[in-house]
């Protein structure tokens, strides 16, 4: 049922805390396997552990949002998204304490071509292994930003965004599918019936964007209305777009609070981190800030940070049209 939907400000704030606080909470068992979650589920905060960090220590995923919304906040251009995403890696630009501990394959090798062509933005491969998780996991800011664009120009700027690291088509579309969500969600519906939106709309959409029908197909699976029947032996938790984007949602329908789907996406295993944020950022969104643990919040690196951060963006997206 639709709700009375919060500010632009206490939306953005609930997001990009939602998204770090999952973040945080996947950080200590990255890479562990999910029948080790099943022995020793994750139920709060933890510190240390595979990256040997403090506990409320964020990762490249939320480090990567932040530097998305810092560029919106200050005056946007794809190029000022590229040049921050460098200045986390080589300066340790929104690093949570000083220095950058985690990285993925595809984001390092864009990253460090960005580095070496001042004049590239677009950097990300094209290939079919280009499909990592690393767009996916820093794209939502752009949920807040332009939103009221025509499909075909919005989905053009998420693609750009995406291709900075990721530019196979299949990251563009899996961004725009989350954003779609985000869209929804920011419109005060609940997680069901923006899902069911989603769904009705998206596959005529994908038609007018002229997505080639075997890209399409790939998300045949989220867009059937069925995902949240799917068992949880049947939902993937690797670095595989496809898998967080289905892994986030179904956490999100299947459960019915802010916690609860977090430590669902969590307690997945493998990729725990960014399932985490992937999950934390629409679930913060949809809940608000007030259902996040507030003792999970008192340990978060750099929270006031993160709060000044949504301040600022949001007044940058009340200036601009679309915003």
């Amino acid at each position: 049922m639709p709700v009375t939907p919060a500010s632009a400000e206490a939306q953005i704030r609930a997001a990009l805390l939602g998204l770090a606080v999952g973040d945080a909470l996947g950080v200590p068992v990255e890479f562990e396997s999910r029948a080790r979650r099943h022995l020793d589920p994750v139920v709060t905060m933890r510190a240390y552990g595979t990256h040997n960090q403090p506990a409320g220590t964020w990762s490249d995923d939320a480090s990567l949002t932040f530097c998305l919304a810092q560029a919106i906040a200050d005056g946007f251009t794809v190029g000022m998204v590229a040049e921050y995403s460098c200045r986390w890696y080589y300066q340790n630009l929104w690093t949570p304490h000083g220095h950058v501990f985690d990285i993925g394959i595809t984001t390092r090798e864009a990253l460090q071509r960005l580095k070496a062509d001042p004049d590239l933005i677009l950097a990300g491969g094209t290939d079919e292994y280009s499909n990592g998780n690393g767009a996916l996991m820093r794209i939502l800011p752009l949920a807040f930003y332009q939103v009221d664009m025509p499909l075909e120009d919005r989905f053009r700027l998420i693609h750009e965004v995406s291709a900075i690291t990721h530019g196979h088509i299949r990251s563009a579309v899996a961004c725009w599918l989350y954003l779609e969500m985000a869209r929804h969600l920011r419109a005060g519906l609940a997680p069901v019936d923006a899902y069911a939106q989603l769904c009705a709309a998206a596959p005529a959409q994908l038609r007018q964007l002229n997505i080639p029908a075997k890209e399409a197909e790939h998300f045949e699976r989220i867009l059937s209305g069925r995902l949240p029947d799917v068992h949880a032996t049947a939902i993937g938790s690797g670095g595989y777009v496809m898998h967080t984007l289905e892994a986030a949602f179904w956490c999100l329908l299947r459960y019915e609070s802010y916690a609860e789907a977090v430590l669902a996406a969590v307690n997945l295993g493998d990729d725990t981190d960014t399932t985490g944020a992937v999950t934390g950022g629409l679930a913060g969104l949809y809940y608000g800030e007030q259902a996040i643990p507030p003792e999970w919040l008192q340990v978060l690196a750099r929270r006031t940070d993160i709060e000044a951060l949504a301040v600022r963006m949001a007044a940058a997206v009340k200036g601009v049209v679309g915003g």
